[in-house]
């Protein structure tokens, strides 16, 4: 094989393990935010998921669970963030983290981040869980 060969098929082959730990971890709103990038930037939608989940999320260095509560923290941290947010806690819950460790590192985030973005991360919590069934009754 040639080099451009060489480089197309790795190309193939990182976006393919990316695909399959994005479907892992997002399910298939992962999947939709890729193929929302088609019309716009394609290139983008690629990077996402052969870098970001073929070569960044698919390292064993770290637990999924633990990079999805490192990433809710940075994304907390960013603000104005919202949407990633939202994906990113319903991939925690997919992941295995509680919503009680979730609430839990937001509260902690209010003190590095500041309470508006805590609260706007609660309240994005908030949202996933009550979509989730997971948000405990109110007592009666």
């Amino acid at each position: 094989m040639n080099t451009a060969a060489n480089d197309a098929q790795a190309r193939r082959e990182r976006y393919e393990r990316g695909m399959e730990v994005l479907s892992r971890i997002d399910g298939e709103a992962g999947q939709r935010v890729v193929q929302a990038l088609d019309d716009i930037s394609p290139e983008l939608g690629h990077q996402i998921v052969a870098w970001g989940f073929g070569e960044i999320y698919s390292r064993p260095q770290l637990a999924p669970r633990d990079r999805q509560l490192i990433t809710i923290g940075m994304l907390t941290a960013l603000g104005g963030c919202e949407p990633q947010l939202e994906l990113h806690i319903n991939a925690s819950l997919n992941v295995g983290l509680t919503p009680e460790e979730i609430v839990e590192a937001l509260l902690h985030s209010a003190g590095y981040c500041g309470f508006p973005k805590a609260l706007n991360a609660t309240f994005v919590a908030k949202k996933v869980f009550a979509e989730r069934g997971l948000l405990p009754a109110a007592d009666a």
